[in-house]
């Protein structure tokens, strides 16, 4: 018979840390903290293969899933000594999901299950207590009605405050337990006026109810985005745990908190967390109260009056700081902990690793390292590559003004300006269809249901919530800027307004946020790019000494090989030459050789062009000292050259003193309708060989110059672009080693030199052992063998290719990650004949793949000697490619170098 549920508890359990795939990482952790002895509250987890089952047979369990389910209830009841369902002493649990990605507030969750009309008497009983018993009713009322029964969350919140109201109080625990009971029963009324039934009070018909609700909420439109958003599959399912309630409100020797074992800001080794008194863990997390520091340290700094954990409690302060270390030792990384204090006793609800800034993951990495409790490998293995981009987002100059307009809490570092949105529809739609504006999503809390807004947002601001609230927890992990809970600013949604010292702002000014500091500031202000020092520079010199791939950059102008550079590009792998002919002094010269009747005349224009080009290699050459720089010859068709339009053409023809009509029919001599496919790439230099010998001029010029200015050798490679075979190539080649050839006896120097070729054809990849015989080097260019092999244009593919990702008919958009399938195996094979041809073949990839993780990894796998991406993608990729490195040798069995 399947195994479909697993149980935890009394120092014991069915699952481990390892089982993550079936019992999701918060089954599997509750099962490990169990199995090490830590107190946790027993429980059982129903496994994810039942959420694939559930969907895969129309929304049914498995036949033996109820015995099952009634048996993990028993093994709960015999751990508690209380009963589901019994009037006397019952049994409550929590109802939660658990996928083995964690997706921070995405899914659904329900507390005190089991409660009903009699079972709230004997809770109340049994914990002498009947406040306590009635405000875990009213909550959980409130959270299965809105998880179960679909009803909106605030038609509760709204009764709830009404109650206060009439009472003249502000928090809720200043409600009396008359009070509480007069809610409840408005609350069950209201039930049964929006659902036409009355609330369940068969606590197994609410079991079920929940256990449905949390499969059904693993395709929730906020968990499909987050899931979307992260590259989780769909297929992974998430497992439920049932677990036995602890409660964090059964008065002020009670509390509920969220902790980490080190800053998720920063990194630094000190307990990072808040608690409250009297509360369950929701109330943290949600933002509705303010809560307390747990250490008295960081009580201080905040300037907070209430006492923290430390001071109020400081037996279970003692015993919680022990198990956090424990935990983070255990696992090897900083963890994220759930905890309740229920009349003095401490109970684990969650352990799992900590979301955090890539700062700070950089320092907890390098720090465990130093600590001895990872590896250098391990602590490279620990930090996500893309997540680097995060250290490149401006933060505020520090010489400008501020003008501050209130503070809250410093949620997530970096600082972001841009236009008031109140919504998250509202910034969807200001930024939509790459409109260029940036917007500051402003929430007096952030709910799961914000998550496609927070996405497009430049920053996150909230007037409610904690460090721990969920927009600090989901912009720390999307590298948002973030300030919660500044309580100053007022904000009327439905009027569009945000009020703060008597200054009202509307949707569409301009403020900007210091995630750093917590502070809100009027209008936009100067940034400065960050400086990638200290621990990124200490981890990703391990990963260099790791990786077997090279990593170089796409760079055409100064500027980006000098960054290029600076993020520690070990070269170029393709510099784009007609990005060099835009420029307005030299458009006039392409033009006029695109004009000319003769080879005579394209040669005087190209003369023309040759300084220019010999100036901008050369800045290379000096810039790269002694890096290779890859060079490709003129690549896209000569129309994109010339104006477009009668006004445009009137307006150039005039500028360039010849006639409209000549120009107009040049360009209309030139039109393809499939130009990519067209006349362009080596079909320009077979057509014009002296485009190529003046380029191929200009190059080796430009190296020799270089190399009696630095005094270091200078490395060429020239790359002939959209060959289908060797028969171009070779054409093209030749050209180019007869230029040199001249230019080495007319110079006295020797060059150093390759010419080599892009394979971006599948002709070309799979007539790649012949065209081995005469290249030096093969770049792989991804983007137009994307293009080519699967028939599609990138720059039309939007509308369709989002829809085929969508529907699981492709992983992911191959321009994007590379299509292992398809371009792969052309990649692949031509890497494999060109090497059984020339075994020291040089083999690169330069197309968008060479920053993209996941390419990388496959680039690894088929042994490419170096990949290229943009410069500000360098670090990405050097992290990556030892990454990759490790991982191959591990599935390789071969030891690490």
């Amino acid at each position: 018979m399947a195994k479909w549920v697993l149980t935890f508890g009394d120092g014991r359990a069915e699952g481990r840390a390892d089982m993550r795939d079936l019992l999701g990482g918060k089954g599997a952790n509750l099962a490990e903290m169990a199995n090490i002895g830590l107190p946790v509250p027993p429980g059982f987890t129903i496994t994810s293969e039942v959420c694939t089952y559930f969907y895969g047979n129309g929304k049914s369990y498995p036949a033996e899933l109820d015995a099952q389910v009634k048996a993990g209830l028993e093994h709960v009841e015999k751990i508690t000594g209380r009963r589901f369902g019994d009037a006397a002493n019952p049994l409550l649990v929590s109802v939660r999901s658990g996928s083995r990605a964690s997706m921070p507030g995405m899914m659904d969750t329900i507390l005190n299950l089991g409660l009903n009309d009699e079972t709230v008497e004997g809770l109340a009983m049994n914990a002498d207590d009947r406040r306590f018993a009635y405000d875990s009713y009213r909550r959980f009322i409130q959270m299965y009605s809105n998880v179960v029964l679909s009803l909106e969350h605030h038609l509760f919140e709204d009764l709830l405050e009404q109650a206060k109201d009439r009472k003249g109080v502000v928090e809720d625990t200043e409600l009396d337990v008359e009070d509480l009971g007069r809610l409840v029963a408005t609350y069950k009324a209201k039930v049964e006026k929006e659902t036409g039934a009355a609330f369940p009070q068969a606590p197994l018909e609410q079991l079920w109810g929940a256990i449905g609700a949390v499969f059904s909420s693993w395709m929730n439109p906020r968990a499909i985005t987050y899931r979307r958003l992260n590259a989780i599959p769909e297929s992974w399912g998430t497992a439920v745990n049932v677990q036995a309630m602890v409660f964090g409100n059964m008065g002020e020797t009670s509390a509920t908190g969220v902790a980490f074992t080190r800053d998720p800001s920063t990194g630094e080794k000190a307990l990072y967390g808040e608690f409250l008194v009297n509360a369950q863990g929701e109330d943290v997390v949600a933002g509705i109260r303010t809560p307390q520091p747990i250490t008295e340290a960081a009580r201080i700094a905040g300037g907070v009056a209430a006492p923290s954990l430390e001071m109020r409690m400081p037996e279970v302060f003692r015993e919680f700081v022990a198990v956090a270390e424990r935990l983070e030792r255990h696992y090897g990384d900083m963890q994220d902990l759930e905890f309740t204090v229920e009349r003095g006793k401490l109970w684990m609800l969650q352990a799992r690793n900590g979301k955090r800034t890539t700062k700070a993951a950089l320092k907890v990495a390098v720090d465990l390292a130093a600590e001895g409790v990872l590896t250098r490998e391990q602590a490279v293995l620990r930090i996500e590559p893309a997540s680097l981009d995060q250290l490149l987002h401006p933060t505020i100059d520090p010489k400008a003004e501020r003008k501050v307009i209130a503070s809250g809490l410093p949620a997530s570092p970096g600082a972001a300006q841009g236009e008031i949105v109140f919504s998250s529809e509202a910034a969807e739609a200001a930024v939509s269809g790459n409109s260029g504006r940036s917007v500051i999503l402003v929430r007096v809390e952030t709910s799961p249901e914000d998550i496609h807004g927070m996405h497009v947002a430049a920053g996150i601001l909230t007037t409610r919530g904690g460090m721990t609230s969920h927009a600090a927890v989901v912009a720390r992990g999307m590298g948002k800027p973030c300030v919660s809970g500044a309580g100053a600013l007022r904000i009327d949604e439905k009027g569009g307004t945000l009020t703060v010292a008597g200054r009202t702002y509307k949707a569409g000014d301009v403020i900007t946020i210091d995630g750093s500091t917590g502070q809100v500031l009027d209008g936009p202000v100067a940034m400065v790019e960050p400086e990638l020092s200290g621990d990124f520079n200490t981890l990703i010199g391990w990963a260099d000494e790791i990786s077997r791939m090279e990593v170089r950059a796409n760079a055409e102008t100064a500027e980006d090989a000098r960054a290029a550079r600076g993020f520690g590009a070990k070269g170029i792998g393709l510099c784009r030459t007609e990005h060099m002919f835009f420029d307005e002094d030299r458009i006039v010269a392409v033009r006029e050789m695109i004009l000319a009747d003769d080879e005579d005349g394209r040669r005087k224009a190209l003369a023309k062009l040759l300084p220019y080009q010999r100036s901008d290699f050369r800045a290379l050459f000096e810039i790269m000292q002694g890096l290779p720089v890859t060079i490709r010859l003129l690549d896209p068709p000569l129309h994109e050259f010339l104006p477009h339009g009668d006004r445009a053409i009137a307006e150039v023809a005039t500028a360039m003193g010849v006639a409209p009509e000549k120009l107009k029919r040049r360009a209309e001599e030139l039109h393809e309708f499939n130009p990519m496919l067209g006349f362009r790439g080596c079909r320009l230099a077979i057509a014009f060989p002296e485009i190529a010998e003046m380029q191929a001029r200009a190059i080796f010029e430009a190296a020799i110059e270089a190399g009696r200015a630095t005094g270091a050798p200078v490395h060429c490679e020239v790359m002939v672009p959209l060959i289908v075979g060797r028969a171009d190539f070779d054409f093209v080649k030749a050209r180019i080693d007869a230029v040199a050839k001249e230019l080495e006896a007319d110079a006295g120097a020797r060059l150093s030199y390759q010419v080599g070729t892009m394979i971006e054809l599948p002709r070309a990849a799979l007539r790649a052992g012949e065209i081995a015989e005469t290249a030096e080097f093969f770049s792989f260019g991804t983007n137009d063998l994307t293009q080519t092999a699967l028939g599609i244009s990138r720059d039309d593919a939007a509308p369709f290719l989002s829809h085929y990702v969508a529907k699981g008919l492709l992983p992911s958009d191959p321009f994007m990650t590379i299509d292992r399938e398809g371009v792969g195996e052309l990649v692949a094979l031509g890497a494999e004949r060109g090497r059984a041809t020339q075994p020291k073949l040089k083999l690169g990839i330069c197309g968008e793949h060479g920053g993209d993780p996941a390419s990388i990894a496959f680039c690894e796998e088929v042994g490419l000697d170096y990949v290229s991406c943009s410069p500000f993608r360098v670090p990405i990729a050097r992290l990556a490619a030892a990454q990759a490195a490790l991982r191959n040798r591990k599935e390789s069995g071969t030891p690490a170098a």
